[in-house]
Parts: C-alpha cells; sequence; structure tokens
C-alpha cells in the first residue's frame, strides 16, 4: 500500500489513540485534546528527545504489531507529528 493509498478516516481514527498512548507511555503532563495532531513530536511542539521516540517505537510496535526501525532513512518523516506517525501506523499495522 502507498502512503496515497492510507485511508484518511483510518489516520483521523488512529491520531487520539496515538496521543493518549504517547502521553501514557511517556508520562507526560499533557491533555490529549492539548495536543496539535501537527505539532512536532520532537523538540518544540510535545517537546519530546531521542530517548523519548525509542520509547514511543517500542509501544508502537507492541500495540500496533509492526517493528519501528532506527535506520529506517524517513524516520524524520514518520516522527514529524501525530498525524504523520498515525499514517505511518494506518500503512503498516497489523494489529
Amino acid at each position: 500500500m502507498s502512503e496515497q493509498a492510507v485511508n484518511a478516516q483510518a489516520v483521523e481514527q488512529i491520531v487520539p489513540e496515538l496521543v493518549q498512548l504517547i502521553i501514557e507511555a511517556l508520562n507526560l503532563e499533557l491533555q490529549p485534546q492539548d495536543v496539535d495532531p501537527d505539532a512536532p513530536l520532537y523538540g518544540e511542539g510535545m517537546g519530546l528527545d531521542s530517548i523519548d521516540m525509542l520509547e514511543i517505537a517500542l509501544v508502537i510496535s507492541k500495540r500496533y504489531g509492526f517493528q519501528m526501525r532506527s535506520d529506517n532513512e524517513n524516520n524524520q518523516k514518520i516522527f514529524a507529528s501525530p498525524r504523520a506517525l498515525a499514517a505511518h501506523i494506518a500503512q503498516h499495522r497489523t494489529q
């Protein structure tokens, strides 16, 4: 399935679930409704760092049934925002 073929409705369903998963996994003091789905995950936006990204990749692997790879050349794009990450999950999930 190409990125263009990812169902926008599926992405929109995953975004709030993903934001909640990130908040819980990292014990963030944020409310899901306060997170902009298009704001950066890394640095500004949610203010996450590289260790946080590793933790997110781990919980995504467990929850959605596919491996996130640290050597993926598209990681910067994949982890750009909650919506970008949700689109990647919608494309690759097995669960």
